[in-house]
Order: structure tokens, then C-alpha cells, then sequence
């Protein structure tokens, strides 16, 4: 088994600076140390240094599908970097067999002011490719990256889809043992993004290794083998895909104060007040700080979650249970109570599903100046494991007029999990009958 592991880390550390003025001038502290013999030891962390990786140690073997996740600034781009040779560790030692085609980040790699044809022999050169070998695969590099009308136009000129499309086909072309991607594949269009993924199961049959950086929790489930989890540079799980994304779930949600466990498994002695009450929930869930937000204001939502039956708040939802997901509102003038809505939606701004009180025929009559109305909506919820976004909104008809009061979008983040494998969007439910005979 030891000859089928083509990544070896072993102890790897990489320290950085804060400060890029003290960066230049540790950097030529090192050089002069190394001139003269006399190199530093890498233990010690200087001012406004900090361990971007610290003490990561994992194997791959052939074949294998590895997915690296964690929050923003836990070191996953900094690893896969050190695997690609483009920076080198502080301490420790990363042994590779094979060649690694890599696709870092949109663009990386190309020379903006080359032609996305002369860009491709550049790339394939540093791949280690001969031109004879890059003339035999141009043709194909090209057809999949569906450029040819602009494979002669510097590549400075390219959209970013445009960017990816061409990486991916030159790393996926030339002929890699390791397959490495970071965050790419996101900026394509659905149509190249299914190209994508139908080539690396073509790559997973043959034997190719893939390592994905990722913040796709379903794409770490639906084609990994095992996964890393890291966080502020140290590595808190490695093993099967299920058991880092779970450690995933409960580390974004602790790292808000709140138990990743709430409304999983019905055994927190925790309440919450009944619907009814003025209550808080800003402090109870992660929201979009970058939420699209417009309307009048006239009825103006002041916050929204989702919780359980027992009202405990919650962000990580098991398929086919029901829900509380309540919207808040004000209203700042004497009027008909405003019409609340939710929908949900993927991470890509498609529209699953939603609701509104006047889709429900719900009459909630007039509201004074001031006055404040909780809308829970009871609802099971039947999407498939992955990643949504709940979004809200207030509004009504004036004069015949939609008017939008309130309308956030993509106002907080929840996911969606089970054990049940199933296909598509949605639980469809399916009852299924069969009779043997002619």
C-alpha cells in the first residue's frame, strides 16, 4: 500500500507576516542568515508573524478524491499552494509522485497580456509538456474550453468564465498523475460546470488523484473519498467526507455562540419564548452581512429565523421534519397589515420555493403606527441535502400597485441534511408499487 501514496505531508508548517514592511525585512534578515551559514530557527514566530499552517500532517493515495475545507483564513489555499510547489514550507516536508496540473484560481498562471493560445504552450511548458506534445492537444484544449473565437485575443480581455474555462482545460489536458482545483469551478456557466464534474468522474475511473479546496459542502459529499477540515491553520479532522462536514457545521455555528446540535435531536432542555412574545433572535443566527436589501420601509421587517417546533433556533435542518421560519414586522403608519413573504433559494439565485400570506389567504386586518406582527409559517421542509439561503420580504397592493415595503435577500444562510440518500431538489415522496406478470 505504501506504493500507492502519491502525496506525503509530513510535519508542514508555513509561518507569514501581517506587516509587509517587516516582511521585506525578515525576508532579507533570511537571505543574508542563509549567505553566511547561519540560518534561523523556523519554531519562533516574529512580530506580526502568525502559522497560516501548522503542523499538517496526511497522505493521498492514487486514485483518491480529497476535499479540503474550513472557514475563510484557515490555510486552504496556503496547502494546496505548497502541494502545487509555489511556495515552500517553514518546516516540515511534502514528498509527491506524479505530476500535479493545478487550477489555483481564476486566471492563475496566465500572462494577461499573452494570447489565450500562446498562454496555453506557456502553461504547458511549465506542466513540463513539449511543444509536440502541446500541438497534440491544442485541438482538444480548445474544444473544451469552447474558445475559439477568442484563443488569439489577449487573455487580459477575457471574462472570468472565460478565465476558467481555458485553465480548467489546459490542467485537465495535460496529462496530470494530481488534479488540483481551488474555488474554480463556481464561475462557470451550469453547462461547462457539468463538463467539469462528468471530466473528473472520467479522471476518478482512471486512477487520477483530485484534490478539491472547496466551500461546497455537497460537493465534498457527492464526489470526495475522505476530506480535511482545517481551521486557523491547524488540521481538526481528517477522515471520511460526512464526518469533516458535520465538524464543518458545528464549527461555523459555535463560532457564532450557538450549539451546532439545536434542534437536531430534540434533547436540548433550552426554550425559547412562544411566538407570541417580543423577542430578540438577532444574536441567534449567522446572517448576510451582505444581504441585497431595498423597499420603502413603510412596514419594515426587523428580523427573521428559523426554529424548531419547540421554538429553539436553528440553522442545520434534517430533511422532512417541519419548521418554524418567522418573519417580524413593524409597521410605521396606520394601514393594512403588509403582506409577508419567504422564499429560498440555492447559492447560485435560483428560487426553490416560498410562500406569502396572501398566497395563504391569510387576513391579518389593519395595523396601527408602531404596531408589531410575528408571521410564522409551519412548514416541512422537503429539499434535499445542501446549502440555501432564506430570503424575505414585505409588501402589499396600493392602488393596484405592487409596492415593495421591505425585501431582503439572501438575508441568512441554513443548511439541509440527511443520512437518506435521494436525487434532485427535492424528497418527491414516491410510493412505489409493482406487479409481476404480463
Amino acid at each position: 500500500m505504501a506504493n500507492d501514496v502519491v502525496i506525503k505531508v509530513e510535519g508542514v508548517s508555513k509561518k507569514f507576516c501581517r506587516s509587509l514592511k517587516r516582511s521585506l525585512v525578515y525576508g532579507l534578515e533570511d537571505v543574508a542568515r542563509d549567505v553566511v551559514g547561519i540560518r534561523r530557527g523556523s519554531n519562533g514566530l516574529r512580530r506580526d508573524e502568525f502559522w497560516a499552517l501548522n503542523d499538517i500532517s496526511f497522505e493521498v493515495r492514487r486514485g483518491e478524491c480529497l476535499g479540503i475545507i474550513g472557514l475563510n483564513g484557515a490555510g486552504k489555499s496556503t496547502l494546496l499552494k505548497m502541494l502545487n510547489g509555489l511556495i515552500l514550507p517553514d518546516k516540515g516536508a511534502i514528498k509527491i509522485r506524479g505530476r500535479v496540473g493545478g487550477l489555483l484560481e481564476i486566471g492563475a498562471g496566465f500572462h494577461p497580456t499573452l494570447s489565450g493560445r500562446e498562454n496555453i504552450y506557456l502553461s504547458g511548458a511549465v506542466l513540463g509538456l513539449s511543444k509536440g506534445e502541446i500541438d497534440k492537444k491544442f485541438d482538444d484544449i480548445v474544444d473544451f474550453a469552447e474558445l475559439w473565437d477568442f484563443i488569439d485575443a489577449p487573455v487580459k480581455n477575457y471574462s472570468s468564465g472565460m478565465y476558467v474555462r481555458l485553465g480548467f482545460a489546459v490542467a485537465v489536458h495535460t496529462e496530470p498523475d494530481i488534479l488540483s482545483i481551488d474555488e474554480a469551478l463556481a464561475v462557470g456557466d451550469v453547462l461547462f460546470q457539468a463538463k467539469c464534474y462528468s471530466k473528473l468522474r472520467e479522471f476518478k475511473e482512471q486512477g487520477i488523484t483530485i484534490i478539491f479546496v472547496t466551500h461546497s459542502l455537497d460537493l465534498i459529499t457527492t464526489h470526495c473519498s475522505h476530506a480535511l477540515l482545517l481551521d486557523k491553520g491547524l488540521l481538526i479532522v481528517e477522515g471520511a467526507p460526512k464526518t469533516a462536514v458535520d465538524e464543518y457545521n458545528r464549527l461555523i455555528v459555535l463560532r457564532r455562540g450557538l450549539d451546532a446540535e439545536t434542534g437536531l435531536d430534540g434533547n436540548n432542555s433550552s426554550t425559547q419564548p412562544p411566538p407570541s412574545k417580543e423577542i430578540e433572535w438577532r444574536g441567534l443566527f449567522r446572517v448576510n452581512p451582505n444581504e441585497d436589501r431595498y423597499g420603502t420601509k413603510k412596514a419594515e421587517i426587523l428580523e427573521a429565523g428559523i426554529f424548531t417546533l419547540e421554538h429553539k433556533p436553528v440553522q442545520i435542518l434534517q430533511r422532512n421534519q417541519k419548521y418554524l421560519i418567522k418573519v417580524k414586522v413593524r409597521h410605521h403608519e396606520d394601514m393594512p397589515a403588509a403582506i409577508v413573504a419567504y422564499t429560498i433559494k440555492d447559492p447560485k439565485g435560483t428560487i426553490l420555493c416560498g410562500t406569502n400570506t396572501l398566497f395563504q389567504n391569510i387576513d391579518m386586518g389593519r395595523m396601527g403606527k408602531d404596531d408589531v406582527i410575528v408571521v410564522t409559517f409551519r412548514q416541512p421542509i422537503r429539499l434535499n441535502p445542501g446549502d440555501y439561503l432564506l430570503c424575505i420580504g414585505s409588501a402589499s397592493y396600493e392602488e393596484g400597485e405592487y409596492v415593495v415595503y421591505d425585501r431582503r435577500y439572501d438575508y441568512m444562510p441554513f443548511q439541509v441534511v440527511s443520512n437518506e440518500p435521494r436525487v434532485g431538489l427535492f424528497d418527491v415522496e414516491s410510493v412505489i408499487e409493482w406487479i409481476q406478470g404480463n
